[in-house]
């Protein structure tokens, strides 16, 4: 009737755990955490102390830009808050106060024109 036997496959025997499996698994892990530490860790902190160390040496008459967009001549420091020049209306400077983590990037003299 039938010219084609069924086959029936023989399953393998399942590996057992070894100490070969674990010390890869771990090798594994411990290489994907010192891919992020490089790829990703390192260079936020970096950033980071960077950051803080601008902030840090802020001083009356520097030219800042904040995270907000807005550009300005520091006029007065506190310990949290600088006071940004942003424009003159007639002979009367327009001032506000940002905390001194919303400074962005600390821009060369000059470029601002005259307030």
């Amino acid at each position: 009737m039938f010219f084609i036997s069924d086959a029936l496959a023989q399953t393998a025997p399942a590996a057992q755990p070894g100490a070969e499996s674990m010390l890869t698994s771990i090798g594994f892990m411990v290489l994907i955490f010192v891919v992020f530490y490089f790829l990703l860790i390192r260079p936020q902190t970096k950033r980071q102390k960077e950051h803080k160390a601008m902030v840090e040496g802020l001083a009356k008459g520097d030219e800042v830009l904040t995270a907000g967009g807005i550009v300005g001549k520091i006029t007065d420091l506190s310990d949290q808050y600088i006071t940004l020049q942003i424009a003159s209306a007639g002979d009367k400077p327009v001032e506000i106060s940002v905390q001194k983590m919303a400074v962005q990037t600390l821009l060369p003299k000059g470029t601002m024109k005259s307030l």
